[in-house]
């Protein structure tokens, strides 16, 4: 019997000895009492606890944490009331602060969270409310991890969720900007159609310039050919006088030249013909080629 009494003595002694062995996972702390004071704060690793004296008040994660706030109601600094909802991003760096440092901390957050927005939005107007959002968020950032250092708590991040304003100014504002793309379209259509007219008349312009150019090199063209071709008359009449000075003519055959030219007038419209007294010898040929002549316009 005594044996058996010892026994269940050593195997509840061994149950309580186990049961007390603690295994402290990754990112988490345990704050530790003894006999209801802060002893330590356990990390990472295999601890072993006291029995009857010692017990874990506190198993604290330290990941970062998300907390989403209800949308609160805040009134801008040109009275307009808005619904807002923030996201807070933040840690446990002290898990004796946290276990000790406040009541509820993630209440005592959100009521900071809310208190901190109305004080900063109340402070813009609405439009400023609208557009500056990363300097909300950088200052709700700062004041919040100022507030929550006592409570071994940092704040690594502050983002305005959603900003919902009246439903009557929603519609303001879609008026509005529906007004201003319209604006925008008619400036852009507007543009366009002046820089169409501008290409147009650049496109007259150059065309203008091309036909005028080609006008003139033709006419150029046509000059430098007329003046060409009357240096070759001139050339072909200056070389036949020549060739006929170094020929030297006997009278009789500048007299039968001469009557061939008056034969070339005579082909021509003129009705009369006057023959020079240097070749009055030569009348009577000259009058029968007269009366040929006419003859022929007779019979035309």
């Amino acid at each position: 019997m005594n044996g058996i009494v010892i026994l269940v003595l050593i195997l509840l002694l061994v149950l309580i000895l186990v049961r007390n062995i603690r295994i402290v996972q990754q990112a988490k702390a345990y704050v530790v009492e003894r006999l209801g004071a802060y002893k330590t704060t356990w990390n990472v690793g295999i601890h072993f606890k006291v029995p009857f004296i010692e017990r874990v008040a506190k198993i604290v994660t330290l990941k970062e944490q998300v907390a989403d706030f209800p949308p609160q109601p805040v009134i801008t600094k040109d009275n307009v009331t808005m619904q807002i909802d923030t996201v807070v991003y933040f840690q446990i760096t002290d898990p004796k602060l946290y276990t000790y440092g406040i009541e509820q901390p993630m209440v005592a957050i959100e009521n900071l969270a809310a208190t901190t927005l109305r004080n900063i939005i109340g402070d813009l107007e609405l439009d400023q409310c609208l557009t500056s959002r990363d300097i909300i968020n950088t200052q709700m950032r700062s004041i919040l991890d100022e507030a929550t250092d006592p409570w071994g708590i940092k704040v690594n991040r502050v983002e305005l969720k959603n900003i919902l304003p009246p439903k009557e100014i929603q519609n303001a504002m879609e008026k509005q900007m529906k007004a201003e793309r319209e604006r925008r379209e008619a400036i852009l259509k507007a543009e366009g159609e002046k820089r169409a007219a501008i290409l147009e008349a650049e496109g007259e312009k150059e065309s203008a310039i091309l036909r005028a150019d080609a006008k003139k090199q033709q006419q150029i063209l046509e000059a430098e050919g007329q003046a060409e071709a009357i240096l070759k008359v001139q050339t072909a009449t200056a070389e036949g006088i020549r060739l006929i000075n170094e020929a030297t003519p006997s009278e009789a055959v500048l007299r039968i030249k001469a009557l061939e030219a008056f034969a070339n007038a005579a082909n021509g419209k003129a009705t009369k013909i006057i023959i020079p007294s240097e070749i009055q010898g030569l009348a009577g040929l000259a009058a029968g080629v007269i009366e040929g002549v006419k003859e022929e316009k007779t019979e035309a």
